[in-house]
This record gives structure tokens, sequence and C-alpha cells, in this order.
């Protein structure tokens, strides 16, 4: 998820995906036609391949600060979408929901759950937050590579697994009406809002990246154009520019458990090259505080990052881009590479005749370089059969970095490790890394 506060644009929720929903609804399964055979043909003629079975790297007992991760049919039959259970409360209180299908998303700050997705008891049992000088109910407008989502900030107890941050910051999105919204950037206020599980495809994001707060010190001045305050209710709601402070903003609820909060590591299986019907792995929260979250001594690369989670510097095919990035909240691989087709009604995915291979290399702050090898395959073929795990599909960015999206996950282990700052700035090292 590609959030605009981190100076790299970074909130992303699952870039490509409104395509990708089209492809999976309305070319996927039925689609194909049974030959003789009993293989089958997309809709563009070429030959599908039945997706693998379901795969797992769960193992057989989860410790207290783990939790599963599942890429499956999900809310809204979309692929790549890794998701977890979030249980949140009323501060202080037993008055609690569990939430399925929360999409977990390692490039983007803060808990952000939809209306639709709170039953009536929690949709007015969670608190707004109030800023503390001019009294007013905090509301946001969160920035998304593909659109915008508006909605009040509350406060709430949220556990994962069996860890639980009290009293966080969170955004439920479409509790407000888009009328309401104003302010400088003036965002929300037109077009259509991404803030129903529909429109997301999942019933929230788990920002879970370096990034303790969701714009830190850059929303501590009412010209962000991120957060307002508002007043009035119903349809004669208003919001104006806020600022905000940082303990104020939507938080990311890792870095307020009272341990295990150093960083998160996701492990996930491999999946073959004609996806898998599913892919269950784990979360681990924290690294260096138990034995089962320690960073291995050898056999592993790390990469230093700055406060947002960019690393230093990225190339591909000798080509130098401004960045890189590692992001579940992405459904794709996507960079700029003009020798790659689009898939034809939907461009947000490639779609070559044939699967290629790129080998785009990555630098972080501390020097350390690494050269990933990934495969691009036809999207339109291996949407189509039956699957929602896939290590192979990618498409155009035209913001000028390489976003290593879920299919970069698979068959591997990463290490999230988390700035200890409050604030930070773009492009600047950190004791941040990423590790694999």
């Amino acid at each position: 998820m590609l959030s605009s506060n981190g100076k790299l644009p970074r909130w992303l929720a699952s870039f490509g995906l409104a395509a990708a929903v089209v492809l999976v609804a309305g070319c996927g399964g039925g689609s194909g036609t049974t030959t003789s055979s009993g293989s089958s043909t997309n809709s563009t003629g070429g030959a599908v391949l039945a997706a693998g079975s379901p795969v797992s790297s769960l193992p057989a007992t989860l410790a207290s600060n783990q939790v599963a991760v599942t890429v499956a049919g999900g809310f809204e039959n979309a692929p790549n979408i890794p998701t977890v259970s979030v249980t949140v409360c009323e501060p202080g209180t037993s008055r609690c929901q569990t939430i399925n299908n929360v999409q977990v998303d390692t490039a983007s700050t803060g808990l952000r759950l939809t209306l639709d997705a709170l039953n009536y008891t929690m949709q007015t049992a969670l608190p707004v937050e109030v800023e503390s000088v001019s009294g007013k109910p905090i509301a946001e407008c969160s920035g998304f590579a593909d659109g915008k989502s508006w909605g009040s900030v509350r406060t709430a107890d949220v556990t994962i697994g069996g860890e639980t941050a009290s009293s966080v910051p969170i955004q439920v999105m479409g509790d407000l009406p888009q009328s309401a919204a104003a302010g400088t950037s003036n965002g929300c206020a037109i077009g259509t809002l991404n803030d129903t599980s529909s429109a997301i495809a999942a019933h929230g994001i788990l920002g879970i990246a370096a990034a303790k707060y969701d714009c830190g010190i850059v929303c501590q001045t009412p010209s962000s154009g991120v957060y307002a305050g508002c007043t009035g209710s119903g349809s004669s709601t208003s919001c104006t520019d806020l600022a905000v402070l940082e303990v104020q903003q939507v938080t990311n609820p890792v870095r307020k458990f009272a341990t295990d909060n150093t960083g998160v590591i996701l492990n996930m299986p491999a999946v073959t090259s004609s996806g898998s019907t599913s892919a269950t792995g784990f979360l681990t929260f924290g690294i260096g505080t138990e034995s089962n979250n320690v960073l291995p001594a050898s056999g592993i690369q790390k990469l230093t990052t700055d406060h947002y989670g960019n690393v230093q510097s990225a190339s591909l095919s000798g080509t130098s881009v401004s960045g890189a990035f590692f992001d579940t909240g992405s459904n794709g691989l996507f960079f700029a590479d003009s020798t790659l087709p689009s898939c034809k009604g939907a461009t947000g995915f490639y779609c070559p005749t044939s699967t290629v291979s790129r080998t785009p290399s990555v630098t972080g702050f501390n020097g350390t370089s690494v050269s990933i090898g990934l495969s691009i395959a036809n999207a339109l073929s291996v949407f189509e059969d039956g699957g929602f795990a896939y290590d192979n599909v990618g498409g155009p960015f035209t913001l000028g970095s390489f976003d290593f999206g879920m299919p970069f996950f698979y068959g591997r282990t990463v290490y999230v490790n988390y700035d200890p700052s409050n604030d930070g700035s773009a492009r600047v090292a950190t004791s941040a890394y990423v590790a694999f």
C-alpha cells in the first residue's frame, strides 16, 4: 500500500486491484472452455493451467506473538490479498468485535477498518478522537495511489493473535459524508472514495510499516491536508484543515504492543508457477524479543531503509529507479518496463506471451546490494486458473520506484525491523531494515 505521506507515495490499496477483481469475476473460473483433453483455454486463446493445491507454512502451534496470514478468496475473490483477523474493543471494556479479512500491509501505517465491517454496536462504541487544542473531532483523508479514503479517527484496543495494543488511534473509513470533506488538498471531496469493503477487497487494512505514525511531524501543521477537524453531525457535518499531534494520529498497532513491538516477520509458503488455490503463512511480532523472532546470524541479506521502509536505491536492467520498497499491500510486482505488454482490457497488469524473467537490484543505506530474480507471467492466463496466490504477476508503475508486492513474499521469510524514532525523513538512513 503506497503511503503518500512518506514522501514516496506508499498507500496502495492493492495497486491494480480493480483490474484484478474484474479479471477474476469476469474472466475467471467458468470463462475457460474445456477441451477433450481436460485442459482449457483462456479468454485470449492461451492454455490455462489448474492452480495448485492449498499450501501452508503454519507451525503446529502458533505462539502468542504470532497470527495466521491467509491468501484465499477472502471478501472479494481478489488475488494476492494476505489477511488476518483483528479484534477491536471499546477501550478498557469487553465490548469487542473480531473482524476477519483485514489486509496485511507492510508499506503503510495504521489500522483502517471499513464502516460496513463493524457491527452496529462497534460503529457507535468506538470513541472518536478529539483534537486536544481545538476540541474538534478528528477525521482523515488518507491517500491511495488509486484513490482516497475518508473517515473519522477513532480509539480502540486492538488485539492481533495474542498481543494487545491499548487505546490505538485507528481510522474508520466511510463513516462521514463525502460532502463534509474540505481543506487544503480537497482530495476527498470529489471522485469515488475507497472506503468500503468492496472497494478495497477487504474489511480493512492493517498497516505495519516501519514508521510509527502515518504522517508524523508533517501532519502537525494544518497545511498537510491529511487531517481535519469536524463540526456538526450527519449531513450537516463540516470539516476543515487541522494540525494533529503524533499521539493522536493513526498509529501502527504493533508499535503499541507492550512487548514484541520492534518489528514483524512474515513467513509465507512457496507457490507453483500456476499459483495455488490458497496460501497460509504466519506473522510473528517482534524481532530479537523472543526465541522465535531472532534474526539469523548468517544466510540472510539485511538492507537498511529510511523511516518509511524505502531502500536507498534500485535498478532494473541497468537503469536506475528512484527507490524500492517491500509491500504486501500490493497484489503484484509493480515496475516500469516498456518491453512488457499490458493486458488488453486490464492495464494494471502485464501480459507477456510467455513468462519472462527480471532481476532487479536493490541497495540498502548500509551499502548491501541484492539481486532478486523474479518472473512475470501472463496475468490474464494465471488469474483464470481458479487460484488466489501467485508469485509471478506484475504490472506497470509510473511513480519511479520498484514495488516488491505480495508475489515477492511467497517462499520467503521477510523481516521488517522498525525505526525506533517517532519521526524521520524519506531518503535518510535509519536503523530500520528489511531482511530476507
